[in-house]
């Protein structure tokens, strides 16, 4: 059995940007409300962090900062994938040197590896590190996923510690706890999806609405994890809208215009990534209103 990185809610954090850097101060600023929200640990630098428009230094800077923040009060998750193996690994021991608690690895985009170039992939990198490895698989990114023999060749490997699953394909995860128990641990990377994942078994979220609503996440996750099923279920239900709106553009786009709304932090994008149509946005505004959240 292998212990998880983390139980309960992970907020996957925004990259707040001026117009040539990270904004390490708004950073900064969002990681302490984030703690104080209760949550279990973050991730960094990853797909909703912006990662991919981000430079291999700039990428080493943020994770080195926010763990220096964080200063151990939460587990830091740095999101250190790429498309190529070399690229990830790098990125990867650097962040073990910036004292990062665990790494997560997206399957490589765009090259389109086959199964055994997975294996072989994160073989390769969690072969070199000595923190934990968490898998992320999802496909609406990559147009690449794991099947559940690739999933249970990989729980064979030590420091390979579970997998953020984000394909909305239950049969895979279903089989996947079938064959891999409790050796590879799951959670969602879907916020719709999040109290279906842990009925299988899950063991919680790394979470795009956290950054908006962390407590109620984390409350959500506390609650079913405690067995009061219905109230967690009640709580999902209440936010699933903003869930769904947080979702209504390309991820971070929503997230980042939300928490501009909310005044945390200034919501600038990097290209290719833009801002919402106006009618979005507006749309986006009318559910956080009916949420209490403006």
């Amino acid at each position: 059995m292998k212990t998880p990185v983390f139980t309960g809610s992970c907020t996957a954090l925004v990259t707040p940007f001026t117009e040539d850097s990270v904004d390490l101060v708004k950073l900064g600023e969002l990681i302490d409300t984030q703690i104080q929200a209760g949550i279990s640990a973050l991730v960094i630098c990853g797909t909703t962090g912006e990662a991919s428009t981000q430079s291999i230094d700039e990428h080493k800077q943020t994770v080195d900062y926010a763990v220096k923040r964080a200063a151990g009060r939460v587990p830091v998750i740095a999101g250190t994938g790429a498309n190529c193996t070399a690229e990830a690994l790098e990125l990867s021991q650097a962040a073990e040197r910036s004292g990062a608690d665990a790494l997560l690895v997206v399957t490589p985009y765009y090259n389109r590896c086959s199964q055994t170039g997975l294996i072989k992939h994160f073989t390769y990198i969690a072969d070199r590190v000595s923190i934990p490895v968490i898998l992320y698989n999802v496909p609406s990114r990559t147009s690449l996923s794991f099947n559940q023999n690739t999933y249970y060749e990989l729980s064979k490997h030590e420091r390979i510690n579970g997998v953020k699953e984000a394909s909305g394909d239950f049969s895979l995860i279903a089989r996947t706890r079938c064959l891999c128990g409790d050796e590879l641990n799951i959670w969602s990377g879907n916020d719709g999806d999040t109290i279906p994942i842990m009925s299988l078994g899950g063991k919680g979220v790394i979470s795009t609405s956290g950054n908006v609503i962390p407590k109620e996440i984390t409350d959500m996750c506390k609650l079913f994890a405690a067995g009061k099923i219905e109230d967690s279920v009640n709580l999902f239900l209440k936010y699933l809208p903003l869930m769904d709106a947080l979702f209504i553009d390309v991820n971070p786009i929503p997230v980042k215009t939300a928490l501009s709304l909310m005044g945390r932090c200034s919501g600038r994008l990097r290209m290719p990534l833009c801002e919402m149509d106006a009618a979005k946005t507006e749309k986006l505004k009318a559910v956080m209103k009916d949420t209490g959240l403006l």
